[in-house]
């Protein structure tokens, strides 16, 4: 019998090694993986918009992360993110990515960006922007 695939970003970041000292390690590196790979699905750009949107989330993301620290401050991101190796970091999005893929039965969700920034056409009222968005979603093309 086949063990049933799961796409817990958990599971699939387990291999990925921890470089910094143990002793000195007062955030879980699965927490500070997981509160980044949400914020920058929801746009965050950088290390200050990371911890903006995980202290906006705070009540949300406790519900499944230790935080036994809180919210880590944005040198804190950036800086186990630069001990981290990307090979390493790279092979365990690609794995938990292919199995969203396979589980979701290769559906697109598509993500605004424009929508999320509010940089639609604002004098249009927002006539045809979501038959627009569908196209492209469907398509795969992004007409100008």
């Amino acid at each position: 019998m086949q063990e049933p695939v799961t796409a817990t970003i958990t599971e699939h970041f387990a291999s990925l090694k921890d470089p910094r000292i143990p002793l000195k390690t007062r955030h879980k590196l699965i927490d500070i993986i997981i509160i980044t790979i949400c914020a920058v699905i929801c746009g965050a750009d950088d290390w200050t918009e990371v911890v903006d949107y995980a202290k906006a989330k705070k009540d949300w993301l406790k519900k499944f992360l230790a935080l036994p620290h809180g919210i880590l401050s944005h040198d804190t991101f950036g800086r186990v993110f630069s001990l981290l190796r990307p090979e390493e970091f790279e092979k365990c999005f690609v794995s938990w990515i292919h199995t969203v893929f396979k589980l979701t039965d290769a559906q697109t969700v598509a993500i605004d960006g424009k929508t999320l920034r509010r940089s639609y056409d604002r004098f249009s009222n927002g006539e045809n922007r979501e038959s627009r968005h569908q196209d492209q979603t469907q398509t795969g093309r992004v007409e100008q």
